[in-house]
């Protein structure tokens, strides 16, 4: 496997693949970073970088990388349903449920996005509870937090002072 690590704005981001696709990505500590990329001069690498970077400049809606995260078919349906959320919106586990035509499935699409192995890449975090609330997030919901901040899809929160 070949890992290449990203400084982003949320911190050290890990992306793991093979020579051809991208199979993982996550946010890892600053102690899980020091181990640094690995690997060949794979073509995803530069390119994942510079997606990346185009992303959190706001130059950057979606993401065209080879993919190949390993799951079900089901999960698989779950992963590709997510890509289609547009940046900037959200959208209820419900709604994607519905949209696979599994009307009842809502927890099952939960545990499906609670297993998206490439966070950000597989925008996940476009996910919120049907009472809009802000729900799980492998990597925390400070981080999903500021991702639908970034990208217009929540108000940043004001301080309040009294």
């Amino acid at each position: 496997m070949i890992q290449h690590i990203l400084d982003t704005p949320l911190g050290w981001f890990r992306v793991i693949g093979n020579e051809t696709h991208i199979i993982a990505a996550q946010w890892i500590s600053e102690e899980d970073a020091i181990v640094g990329s690995d690997g060949g001069n794979v073509l995803w690498k530069r390119e994942v970088e510079r997606q990346v970077a185009e992303y959190f400049n706001g130059r950057r809606n979606s993401f065209t990388l080879p993919l190949a995260p390993a799951g079900s078919t089901f999960q698989q349906r779950v992963w590709d349903a997510l890509t289609e959320i547009p940046i900037g919106t959200t959208e209820s586990y419900k709604t994607i449920a519905e949209r696979l035509q599994n009307p009842e499935g809502s927890r099952a699409v939960g545990k499906a996005a609670g297993e998206n192995p490439v966070l950000l890449l597989i925008p996940c975090h476009r996910l919120i509870g049907s009472d809009g609330e802000l729900t799980g997030y492998a990597a925390g919901l400070e981080h999903k937090e500021w991702l639908l901040e970034h990208e217009g899809a929540l108000q940043p929160q004001q301080l309040r002072l009294f």
